[in-house]
């Protein structure tokens, strides 16, 4: 049960980081906190299946900290290529 801790920890990054990243209108609320939960119990889960106990201070720091390191450029790439998929669509459109 304590992986939800870990997921809800991740989950609470990815929000942070949806506002630190910028154009953060060209992608879905929900996109940033998702992508932290799920990489924080990746990591949670890989580390107690390696072993690592819940007393251990690496599997605490490690899931906000890979949640982090995974969101910020997922969020970067999602939203620049979105940018350019929607300039590359007015000009297929011929709209402004």
């Amino acid at each position: 049960m304590q992986i939800l801790i870990g997921v809800i920890v991740g989950a609470a990054v990815g929000v942070g980081i949806h506002f630190l990243v910028p154009l953060r209108d060209t992608r879905g609320v929900v996109v940033g906190p998702m992508v932290g939960a799920v990489a924080a119990g990746v990591v949670w889960t890989a580390l107690t299946w390696a072993g690592v106990g819940i007393d251990s201070v690496w599997l605490w720091l490690s899931s906000p900290v890979v949640a982090a390191v995974v969101t910020y450029p997922v969020l970067l790439v999602l939203s620049r290529s979105r940018v350019a998929h929607d300039a590359r669509e007015k000009t297929r459109l011929r709209i402004g």
